[in-house]
């Protein structure tokens, strides 16, 4: 059965028995009707996902990979802000008259950057580095600078990537601030899985562990009982991910050569509401 199916339900069962609510406290997201949308979180939750055996996507319901895939891209990819760019709507409450979000996500990755190696920007140094010195310490990239963040529509959520080869092995860690567990939680462990996957593939190595490292994890008051839905499921097995093999440079990589064969994911029809 999935890996990541039981991984979402042990962290999301000790959100709602051991987890704290900040129903005392004043919150700033809202829900469209303007009432204060009040979690119950957990503090530090570290899941590892060992790519090589698995592909990590929720068979408790189904998640949009290739929804999820397309943001991806948009952030690494184009390491664009514009909505426009985006094909999925998920980005349309944050974006500001000038069509952008700001200065957030894929602008970040964007900025080009002086090193000893040449100029570069984020993802591009970070594919040089895997391909000349993929025993580095040192493959990391960050969109969290704090000197943009007055010009970002949101701050980022997902925020830093550490890579790091052992062997042949490309191992990667996704460092979260905030994770609303029921919307997005498996949606970003498939963006991330997947760009581990895409990185191996055409720097030449294999995939190894995804580690996630959420420091706020939590469950909004209009989601548990949904959640509680969720726990209830059976785990169905987990689909294998295809990537187009005749893709070598990752800026040719398209939502189209992504594909799970396999994927056959319990019905969810429930409309999610998403606070602001």
């Amino acid at each position: 059965m999935s890996r990541a199916d039981n991984i979402f339900i042990d962290n999301c069962r000790e959100i709602l028995t051991k987890g704290v609510w900040d129903k005392d406290y004043p919150v700033r997201p809202r829900w469209a009707d303007g009432t204060p949308a009040h979690t119950i979180k957990a503090f530090g939750l570290v899941n590892r996902y060992n790519l090589a055996e698995e592909f990590p996507v929720l068979t408790l319901r189904r998640t949009y990979y290739k929804n999820a895939v397309d943001e991806l891209l948009w952030i690494w990819q184009k390491k664009s802000n514009r909505v426009a760019d985006l094909k999925s709507r998920i980005w349309d409450a944050w974006e500001r008259p000038d069509g952008t979000i700001g200065k957030a996500y894929g602008y970040q990755l964007g900025v080009v950057h002086h090193y000893p190696e040449g100029d570069f920007d984020q993802v591009d140094k970070l594919l040089y580095d895997l391909v000349h010195t993929p025993h580095s310490r040192r493959l990391m990239t960050n969109m969290y600078n704090h000197a943009d963040l007055h010009d970002m529509a949101l701050y980022p959520c997902a925020y830093s990537m550490t890579f790091n080869v052992t062997g042949n092995k490309l191992n990667a860690i996704l460092n979260q601030r905030s994770q609303d567990m029921l919307t997005a939680n498996n949606w970003n462990v498939v963006q991330y899985a997947v760009l581990v996957h895409m990185l191996a593939q055409v720097t030449g190595l294999e995939v190894g562990e995804f580690v996630h490292v959420i420091a706020d994890a939590h469950i909004y008051d209009r989601h548990v009982d949904m959640v509680r839905e969720l726990l209830d499921r059976e785990p169905r097995p987990a689909p294998v991910l295809r990537l187009n093999p005749a893709v070598t440079d990752f800026y040719d990589f398209t939502v189209d050569d992504v594909a799970l064969e396999g994927y056959a994911p319990h019905e969810f029809n429930h409309k999610i509401p998403v606070a602001e």
